[in-house]
């Protein structure tokens, strides 16, 4: 563990020694006192947060108090836009760490949670999506036969498993130090880790869990939409063309647009760059440049939490009702009061 007599903290393979306080290299501290990292991503995060907080707080008010028929694909989603909020409010704590200088103020304990947090999002985002596509693809290719494997209860398991398997993968993030002071940078969250065992151990677990909570995901949505989408052409091909089945279809190709859109632009880089800022550190070279790129992927990541109503809209036709009666009252409300406008002014007019 880490030594306060022979100081040892490693950046991207770059091992920082000191009898007394801890010195970061200039081109680190440039890095996390630059325009990128102290305005840049603050900016983003923020405007993730203005966009995010309305959008899947009205989404789980709809699922959880609208919607009373909890079909699988509405207890999916409901547990989607939970684990979007609950990131959503813990934004706040990075925000304040970025405009701060990456001068960390908070603790440990709010360090180690608020790193677990954005990969425990992730990555259950990732394998909600994945158990949606599967349940859309018995719904499509299986009607009848699937009406016992898709019940409320059962996706209720599937969605504790999916929590229980995020939180294991994510649990050594929670239990390795991840705060260090520097004299020339303040205190450090995540960024810096310690010189020992641990990083062999961050290495490990980055190196495994992109494979299984990422790539592994991708392929079954990658299947599942595939084979959504030719058999509802199939379909379409030996039956008479009807609205609901193209419907049906441009639904199914814009559900399918819209995952793959979330997978390429949010979940791609921060796992691509991860593994290879993972490599670069294992083969002995510098990543400083690389770390830059992968927290500006983590930045970017963090959009999936505003594009994933997008797919509670086109995923659940209950949705669609629940959000297109709101519309329609906040329309005639709108109308009414227009209405009561028009008559004051014209009253006002005749005198």
């Amino acid at each position: 563990m880490f030594k306060t007599n022979t100081s040892a903290v490693t950046y991207n393979n770059q091992t920082i020694t000191s009898s007394g306080p801890l010195v970061a290299p200039h081109e680190v501290v440039l890095v996390f006192k630059g325009l990128i990292v102290t305005r840049i991503m603050p900016s983003i995060y923020i405007f993730v947060i203005l966009i995010s907080l309305p959008l899947n707080g009205l989404a789980l008010v709809t699922f959880t108090c609208k919607i009373r028929e909890k079909t699988p694909a509405v207890i999916y989603m409901s547990h989607l836009a939970c684990v979007d909020l609950l990131f959503t409010l813990l934004l706040p704590l990075k925000i304040h760490y970025q405009l701060n200088a990456s001068d960390w103020v908070f603790g440990e304990a709010a360090c180690r949670l608020l790193s677990a947090a954005y990969y425990c999002n992730m990555y259950c985002s990732i394998l909600l999506m994945m158990c949606m596509s599967v349940d859309r693809l018995l719904a499509v290719v299986f009607p009848i036969t699937s009406l016992t494997w898709r019940s409320a209860k059962k996706a209720t398991c599937v969605c504790v498993l999916v929590w229980l398997l995020a939180v294991a993968g994510i649990a050594p993030l929670l239990a390795l130090r991840q705060t260090f002071s520097f004299k020339n940078l303040g205190v450090t969250c995540f960024d810096l880790l310690e010189e020992d065992s641990s990083v062999m151990l961050y290495l490990s677990v980055f190196l495994i869990i992109p494979c299984i909570f990422f790539f592994l995901p991708l392929v079954v949505i990658l299947v599942s939409y595939s084979t959504i989408i030719y058999v509802l052409c199939v379909k379409h091909d030996h039956s008479a063309t009807s609205p609901s089945s193209s419907d049906n279809r441009k639904r199914a190709a814009i559900m399918a647009t819209a995952v793959l859109t979330e997978f390429v632009v949010c979940f791609a880089p921060s796992n691509g760059f991860l593994l290879y800022h993972c490599v670069c550190i294992a083969m002995g070279s510098s990543g400083l440049d690389t770390y830059l790129v992968y927290l500006f992927a983590v930045c970017l990541g963090s959009v999936s939490v505003f594009l994933d109503p997008l797919l509670y809209y086109y995923g659940s036709s209950q949705y669609r009702q629940q959000i297109s009666s709101l519309f329609r009252a906040v329309r005639q409300k709108q109308n009414g009061y227009l209405s009561a406008y028009y008559l004051v002014s014209k009253c006002v007019k005749k005198r």
